[in-house]
């Protein structure tokens, strides 16, 4: 067949057996048709009658010849109903004008076929396509190329594909010659989505050979053209015979086969089984200098995995591997993996699915160029077993890779690891890490991160801490990102004693950097449920580790000791906090001086109004006004004389400054 490759064909001058044009003598092909083409016709345009009983012959009534008045007239009101959008009005008048054998002009045919295809209904539709059967019947030269087009792409949206048929075969009977653009591709796709590829090829093959005879260059489909209906013919028919047909029309036309070409032929002889033919192909693809063979061997290894022949697709697979030395087979792409890997599976082929990772993977770690765990052989197919939803299966070939004694590379992993990820199953990730660690390998601290955001999204806590230790240990540099994930978890699930716990465990490592805030962020999280006292715990485990408190951890302790009225250790704090002479914002001079206003500790609150006074930070009076009020409405001064100077003293003091005495 390839020698003769380039031999141009002469054909006869017949150009359409009665079949094909749908004549009377039509085989029973064209007969078929006919049902599914007047199902579409019915009721309102054709219907399917019975031959009427034979009568006897009569003498023809002649028409009645109409006027040329009548015929402008009525063309004239075809054209303003067009105008006006009123359907039903301009199909009358063209009925009425083209019953007595009188046509519209062309440019008033070509907008009626393309008012009515528009409309997008389907009584529109029989009507355009009727309009244009009868005018290629009685006047072919009243149509234009842009209306028909138009029709196409209504018939292909209501998924119209008798009618589709057969205006291009009416076209080509009545020699009607239109470019191929305005059908072609449309009718292609509509054929191969509905099951009429075949009745498709015939009249492709119908219009080249009458592009050919006519020497009607815009006829001829162009090179992406042919390549989709030599794919239909070696994917949709898988017939040897016609792709091989589709290929010497290509010639005929003057059309080179490209890549795609060959991908196609490539996946049709692999499906077949016919190696022969798949050398030729490869020495013709040498010849005309195709470097780029990825679709070549993408489409082979799809056409052996139809074809059931396994042992040709690892073939395939370590001898491209072999040739690229420097590349890996991400061209493949992740639906020939998925073919492959479920063409082994259906075939109980985990042992030989197995030994095809192991040998590739013992290439790839042989390469030039190191190939990326994602970009391997083995990621590809446990990532295919876990998209067809095989995890079960990818765990298989696990076992069967270690039980022949192989290394189980990092790629064949990472998909796991991907889909526990995804099926929230985060203690099985967190085990499997565990065991890719013990077996030398190492995860990156994407991995990693990615991991320990799962398991923190699901509340699996202990999981996120096994694999933050595994993190650790593994001695990777950057752990701040994962560190963060924890304690936010943490903190918004209010577990403020696994941030304590999880804090304590990383503060020796310089790789975390652990500074003030995270510790104020336990604090924090301990006041609000109200465990004070592990929040003093904290306060005291932060100054002993010599992390300086700032502003927000004293709020932080004030607020939860007056939330829960414990104003004796707001004192000590403040004694404290005196004491280390640190300093003071607004917010802190006033959270102190509330406090220790609602505890009666005035000594304690005029110190703090006078370092307010000293730092000249403004304190609003009556809100603490407020706050005595509340609690010591009915405290008298006499009482305090009684008992304790100093405190009266405090407490006119405060009176005076809150202007409680006037």
């Amino acid at each position: 067949m390839w020698r003769n490759f380039r031999l141009r064909f002469h054909y006869p001058r017949l150009l359409f057996s009665q079949s094909s044009a749908g004549g009377a003598g039509g085989t029973s092909t064209a007969d078929s048709e006919i049902p599914t083409l007047y199902s579409f016709l019915q009721p309102s345009i054709f219907a399917l009658r019975k031959k009427p009983n034979p009568s006897p012959p009569s003498q023809p009534t002649p028409r009645e010849a109409l006027a040329p008045v009548d015929a402008i007239s009525l063309e004239s009101a075809l054209d303003s109903s067009l105008l006006s959008n009123d359907t039903e009005e301009a199909w009358r008048s063209f009925k009425a004008l083209t019953s007595l054998s009188h046509f519209p002009s062309p440019r008033i045919s070509a907008s009626l076929i393309s008012h009515l295809s528009s409309l997008g209904n389907r009584l529109s539709l029989k009507r355009a396509f009727a309009t244009s059967i009868f005018l290629l019947e009685k006047n072919p030269g009243s149509l234009s190329f842009e209306s028909l087009e138009i029709l196409f792409s209504s018939l292909d949206s209501a998924e119209s594909t008798a009618p589709a048929l057969s205006l291009v075969k009416s076209m080509l009977k009545n020699r009607f010659f239109a470019p191929f653009s305005i059908w072609g591709r449309c009718l292609l796709r509509l054929t191969k989505r509905n099951g009429g590829f075949e009745a498709f090829l015939s009249v492709f093959e119908d219009n080249c050979r009458v592009a050919l005879e006519e020497r009607i260059d815009f006829m001829k489909p162009d090179l992406v053209s042919c390549n989709l209906v030599l794919d239909g013919c070696c994917r949709e028919l898988g017939s040897v015979a016609c792709a091989e047909r589709v290929l010497e029309m290509m010639s005929a036309i003057g059309l080179a086969p490209d890549s795609e070409s060959f991908g196609s032929l490539a996946f049709l002889y692999a499906s077949k089984g016919l190696d022969g033919r798949i050398q030729e192909v490869e020495k013709l693809m040498y010849a005309l200098g195709f470097e780029d063979r990825r679709g070549f061997f993408r489409n082979l290894v799809s056409g052996y995995v139809k074809f059931g022949h396994l042992k040709s697709v690892s073939s395939v697979i370590l001898r491209v591997l072999n040739e690229q030395r420097c590349k890996d087979l991400t061209f493949i792409g992740e639906a020939t993996f998925a073919e492959i890997t479920k063409g082994f599976l259906d075939n109980g082929g985990i042992k030989d699915l197995a030994s095809l990772i192991i040998q590739t993977q013992e290439l790839e770690s042989s390469m030039e160029c190191p190939v990326v765990a994602e970009n391997s052989v083995g990621f590809g197919i446990v990532n295919a077993c876990v998209g067809l939803g095989f995890l079960d299966k990818a765990h298989s070939i696990v076992d069967e890779m270690n039980a022949q004694g192989a290394v189980v590379g990092l790629g064949v992993y990472s998909s796991m690891l991907k889909a526990y990820c995804k099926g929230q199953r985060t203690a099985e990730a967190a085990q499997l890490v565990t065991e890719i660690s013990s077996s030398g390998l190492q995860l990156d601290t994407g991995s990693y991160d990615s991991l320990i955001d799962a398991s923190m999204s699901v509340q699996d806590f202990q999981s996120a801490f096994s694999l933050f230790r595994d993190m650790r240990e593994a001695r990777l540099p950057e752990l701040k990102t994962s560190y963060i994930t924890i304690m936010t978890g943490l903190m918004e699930n209010n577990r403020p004693e696994l941030m304590a716990f999880f804090l304590d465990s990383v503060v020796d490592d310089p790789r975390v950097q652990i500074a003030t805030h995270d510790w104020n962020s336990i604090i924090h999280a301990f006041c609000k449920v109200g465990r004070l006292e592990d929040a003093r715990r904290t306060y005291r485990r932060m100054v002993f580790l010599r992390f300086e408190p700032n502003f927000q951890t004293y709020l932080s302790l004030i607020n939860g000791y007056v939330s829960a009225e414990k104003y004796f250790s707001v004192l000590l704090l403040w004694t404290e906090v005196r004491r280390k002479g640190i300093s003071f914002d607004h917010d802190l001079v006033d959270a102190f001086l509330y406090a220790l206003v609602k505890g009666g500790f005035f000594d304690a609150a005029m110190q703090v109004i006078e370092k307010a006074q000293e730092l000249k930070i403004f304190v609003d009076k009556w809100r603490h006004k407020q706050a005595f009020m509340e609690t010591h409405k009915k405290l008298k001064v006499q009482k305090l004389r009684k008992r304790n100077v100093r405190k009266m003293e405090a407490l006119i003091a405060f009176k005076n400054w809150a202007g409680l005495n006037t």
